[in-house]
């Protein structure tokens, strides 16, 4: 039956994330959602920039801290370890959630762009980047990252394979590509206000320290093996960031 149970809340977990990752696309893009990035009442600028600033860090702290070793194994001696990550999924999923209910919109305009061609080439770009983030999900274990795996092994009794390090397709270009992803798809938009600029630039600063965070983790679990990876892979934009 806990078993059953931990593979019924791993599910409901990643209901919850695929649901707030679809919702995080109309967020940004403006496009198919009640509220997004740049709706909802205007209030003063800084109320909005303290709220807004807040917001993201709760997010950043949630993420980056849960997904330290050490928090974890902290974590699963209170918790299973078979639905560690999915309660890390769960809790992350929530803090965008709030995220998105709470943002303060900063709707002064930067920059829009009218020519129509140009448009359909932002959106086309941010499309590529939002789909770059999920595929490159599946070529590592999608439903890993996001604990299905996790659940499922422990219902039917299967231990979790130990890590191993692979670079698939896009992993041989650069190293993160999700992060790659995420940052097109923030800032490649044909209508960019203040509001939209704050959540990219701050997004985009948090995925650098996370990336920092995440290579020191992977060096201490792969060592000289993600060393030379490293050595040879770009970070974020392909030939370009390389250690050597």
């Amino acid at each position: 039956m806990g078993r059953l149970l931990g593979f019924l809340y791993g599910i409901v977990a990643y209901l919850v994330f695929f649901a707030s990752f679809l919702y995080a696309i109309g967020f940004v893009s403006g496009i198919g959602v009640p509220k997004t990035i740049d709706t909802g009442a205007v209030v003063p600028l800084t109320e909005a920039l303290v709220v807004n600033i807040l917001l993201m860090s709760l997010f950043a702290i949630q993420h980056s801290v849960m997904a330290r070793p050490a928090f974890k194994r902290w974590w699963t001696t209170i918790v299973s370890p078979a639905i560690e990550r999915s309660t890390y999924v769960l809790l992350a999923s929530l803090t965008l959630v709030l995220l998105f209910w709470q943002w303060r919109p900063l709707p002064a305009v930067i920059w829009q762009v009218d020519n129509p061609s140009a448009v359909m080439a932002l959106m086309g770009l941010e499309t590529v980047g939002w789909l770059t983030v999920l595929t490159s999900t599946f070529l590592i274990n999608h439903f890993e990252l996001f604990g299905l795996h996790q659940v499922a092994n422990n219902l039917t009794g299967k231990p979790m394979p130990a890590a191993r390090f692979k670079t698939p397709v896009l992993y041989k270009l650069v190293r993160h590509p999700i992060y790659l992803g995420f940052i097109i798809a923030f800032w490649a938009t044909p209508f960019m206000t203040v509001g939209h600029v704050l959540f990219a630039a701050v997004t985009t600063a948090y995925i650098f320290v996370g990336i920092f965070l995440e290579e020191r983790d992977m060096i201490a679990l792969f060592g000289d093996q993600y060393r030379e990876y490293r050595r040879r892979v770009a970070m974020i934009v392909p030939f370009v960031g390389r250690s050597s």
